[in-house]
Parts: C-alpha cells; structure tokens; sequence
C-alpha cells in the first residue's frame, strides 16, 4: 500500500464523490465548485486553516508587526470550544497568535490586520446557530460545523462559506477514526492546506480513508441517506425532551432556549435537538456548579472550561443509553431533593450517593 492513491493525491477520489454525495442528500453544505481536503478529525483541520488563512510573515519579523507584515489574530466568542485557543498557542507561530475573544475587535481594532474567528455553528457547548460577528475584508472566518447535522439541529440552509469543517465523529458516532474534512472555495487556501497536511502527516491514512468510505457507503444505503438522520433525530430529541422535562420543575437548574427553525432535510419547522445540555445553576451561593453536580454524582464539564462563567455545566446527551439514563436519575434526585426542601419535608441531602456516576472526559486544562 503505497502513500497515494492511482490520482497520485492523498485523497480518496471515492470517499470524497460520497461525501459530496451526502452533502447534496442533508442540504448542509454546497460542495460543487469547492475544493475539500482530508484531516485526522477536524481537530488537525482546524490548525490547517489558520495557516492557510493566515499571512506569510518572515521570520525575522516581529510578530507585532514591523518591517514584514502583521501576524494573524485568531478569536472566538465565549462560550466556546477549547481546543481553539490550546491549539493556536500550541502551534505557535509568526504568522499568528491567539488574540482573546472576538468582542476585543468588533470596534474594528487594527484596520490592517488579518482576524481569523472561529465560527462553531451549531455551538459547542450551547448549540446556537452563531453567525460570524466580525465582517469587513480583513475577517476571515472558519465555521466549524461538527454538529450540523439533522439529528442535532433544523438545516435552515446549506453553508455556502468560504472554508467550513465537518467531522465523522458527530456524523456517525467514530470519533476513534478520526476523520473529519474540509470545504474550501478558495484555491489558494486548499493548496495551503494541503500542503500543511503533507508536511504535517502526508496526509490522512489510507486504512482510515477506507473505513469512513465503508460507513458512508452504508449511510447512503439505507434510505437513500435519510435512514440515520431520522434515527439520530428521534433519538436525541427523545433525549432533550426527558432532560429538559426535569429540569422544568426546578428553581435551583435551568438550561439553555433552543430556537426553531424551517428544515430543509426534514420540510418542516422543528426545533434543535442539542448534543449537549447547557445547564446553569441558579441559586447566588452556588457559584461552582461544576462542584455542585459532582457532589451528587455527576460530572459534566464546567462553564470555565468554555471560558464561561462557572455557573454553568455542560452534560452530555450522547453518551450510551445507561450513561443517559443515570444522568436523568440523578437529576431527578436533585431536583426531588430541591422540591422536599421547599415543602419543608427535608433537609436537600436525600440523594443516593452510591450510584455510579455519569462521567465524561476532562480536558487537559486547569479549572479557574
């Protein structure tokens, strides 16, 4: 098995016809006239991006500016998904550095400077359908759109940007493959990117190139395509409804609005089904929801992780069915205890300690 395929590129001629394919099925994303590029995830993807977006400064250039350009500013809007700024520092690089969140710059900041913002659409961790805030043409903007999917969310329209990234771990569940890609308009910016991804891994292996073929192969078998959106929807909206059911009664939780919108998958107004619960903890004394959780068996990931206040607590909806199930146990338990309190019937400490918790990974990153 060599590194390329008969084309003499790195990228499965096949794979992509389907993921085209796909795309034209879902209505999520126009793909014809663009240019897509393969990543281990979208994690490498997102890396890529920025530096094909950003400009070519010399290396003896101060990264503030001076003599050979300006390095890019690479934001986001809290709250939001981490990797976006551990990464860009991690990288660390003289054509761009991690300049904080995007409201820094909606007064328009350095006129010629490039701005890079990332886009996360549906939102990771809230799932609101965001928008680019910053415009003008110095921006530029990377929308990742891992959970743009109908099972997740209403496709109010495809994404007709200039760069967007999906992944195959919130498409089918496979993050352990790790496969995501990338649609690009611009020819310049693909080129860029695939040459970072050669450099980087000369590109994304063959055997996992296979396998996401495989599985979308059988995505489109089934129901034309249709078949694991309308499971996936059922599944998650089934999931939110049960979560936000119980916390409906409590004055201690509450969790995010979730908007409506015309589906063009589906043909009909419905609302989002989010991958995740943003739930808030209300009471003034209980600054640490992250703790206040934990203490009752349940460990999500705290609002500062998003950079966020740590009043809120991200829960996952899509984890197994068992996980699932005792996360709506143990919330009820709260929520229970929190009712016998106001009835005067007990003390708020009525929850069953000895249940094995729902967890969820944690990020290699302090809690502040």
């Amino acid at each position: 098995m060599g590194y390329s395929f008969p084309d003499g590129t790195n990228i499965s001629p096949e794979l992509e016809r389907h993921i085209r394919q796909l795309h034209a099925v879902v209505g999520n994303a126009v793909t014809e006239g663009r240019f897509i590029v393969f990543g281990a995830g979208s994690t490498q993807l997102l890396n890529a991006a920025v530096h094909a977006l950003s400009p070519d400064v010399p290396s003896t250039s101060s990264t503030a500016g001076g003599g050979g350009g300006v390095a890019a500013g690479v934001v986001a809007t809290a709250p939001f998904y981490p990797i976006y700024e551990l990464q860009t520092e991690y990288f660390a690089s003289v054509d761009f550095q991690y300049q904080g969140d995007t409201s820094l710059w909606i007064a328009g900041g350095n006129s010629s400077k490039t701005i890079i913002e990332f886009v996360t659409s549906p939102n990771n961790p809230d799932g609101k359908l965001n928008e680019a805030v910053l415009k003008g043409p110095n921006f530029k903007a990377i929308y990742d759109r891992a959970y743009y999917w109908p099972h997740f969310t209403p496709i109010p329209a495809a994404d007709d940007g200039e760069l967007k990234i999906f992944t195959l771990s919130k498409l089918t569940g496979h993050a352990g493959s790790r496969f995501g890609w990338a649609i690009v308009k611009d020819e310049d910016v693909y080129n860029k990117m695939l040459m970072h991804m050669q450099l980087n891994t000369m590109g994304v292996s063959r055997d996992t190139q296979l396998r996401a073929l495989k599985l979308l192969k059988t995505i489109m078998a089934e129901g034309g395509g249709r078949t694991i959106f309308d499971f996936g929807y059922q599944t998650m909206k089934s999931r939110w409804e049960k979560l936000r059911k119980v916390v409906s009664v409590s004055k201690r939780f509450s969790l995010q609005d979730v908007s409506s919108h015309y589906c063009v998958f589906s043909g009909r107004v419905r609302e989002s089904s989010p991958a995740y619960g943003w739930l808030k903890c209300e009471r003034e004394e209980e600054s640490d929801c992250y703790g206040v959780l934990k203490a009752a068996g349940i460990i999500g990931r705290g609002g500062s992780v998003f950079y966020a206040t740590d009043r809120n607590v991200r829960l996952s909806l899509i984890k197994t069915r068992d996980d699932f199930d005792l996360l709506v146990d143990k919330l009820q338990k709260l929520v229970s205890a929190e009712q016998d309190e106001e009835e005067g019937g007990g003390d708020g400490n009525g929850i069953e300690q000895h249940v094995a918790n729902v967890t969820e990974y944690q990020p290699l990153r302090r809690r502040m």
